[in-house]
């Protein structure tokens, strides 16, 4: 079965308001007089737990791996507690899911956020069940863009790999598909916008209403 597997943060639904309030916890109980803008910094928001305490840290001179560390599962904590806050999913994006399944294409996702909470996340969003496969961060023992993941979201949606394409937003998800051998699709209306372009994915959307046409170039 042809099948097209998405990225989550930053392609399916913007996440980035609620990742930024645990981040902005955590440095409210270290102390720190400083705060990450929903919009401002929603790109390094998208980047993952890690890349946004580093971001707090170093405005406040006091960037330390060894903080990052011990602050990253209090922010995983706190944002599992309040994932679903300020997520929306992207105009148009369950639309084009269900066009594609309707279709005949196996539908998956592969995402560096731990399987945990996408699983939490999807299933508050109401749309889990759409999806044929969910592979996070720790699902195994590497995430992208080492290609591991995302076979293993084909595999587990009954996809064929020599059929298949990864829907994205970003660098890693590019890099992913390049190891992979199989097409990407980047969308502009995630916090890298246009830049995508300069990644020379195989097609760029700037709504998902364009997703099935583009899908059925790259794959048929």
């Amino acid at each position: 079965m042809r099948c097209v597997i998405f990225d989550l943060d930053g392609t399916l639904a913007d996440t980035s308001g609620d990742l930024i309030a645990s981040a902005n916890h955590c440095f409210d109980a270290m102390g720190l007089g400083l705060r990450l803008d929903p919009v401002q910094d929603a790109g390094i928001a998208l980047r993952g737990g890690r890349a946004m305490l580093s971001a707090g840290l170093e405005r406040a001179g006091a960037l330390d791996s060894a903080v990052v560390d011990r602050w990253y599962p209090e922010l995983l904590s706190a944002y599992g507690a309040a994932l679903d806050h300020h997520t929306v999913l992207y105009p148009g994006a369950m639309e084009a899911v269900e066009t594609l399944r309707s279709t005949g294409y196996a539908v998956g996702i592969c995402t560096n956020k731990p399987e945990g909470l996408a699983q939490k996340l999807l299933v508050s969003l109401g749309v889990r069940e759409a999806f044929g496969a969910l592979v996070g961060a720790d699902t195994l023992s590497t995430r992208k863009p080492d290609v591991a993941p995302y076979w293993e979201a084909v595999d587990r949606c009954g996809g064929r790999r020599d059929a298949s394409l990864l829907v994205g937003d970003s660098d890693t998800d590019r890099k992913t598909s390049a190891a992979a051998g199989v097409p990407s699709i980047l969308v502009t209306f995630a916090p890298g916008g246009q830049a995508v372009r300069d990644l020379a994915p195989e097609a760029v959307i700037d709504h998902f209403h364009e997703l099935p046409e583009a899908v059925a170039r790259l794959i048929g």
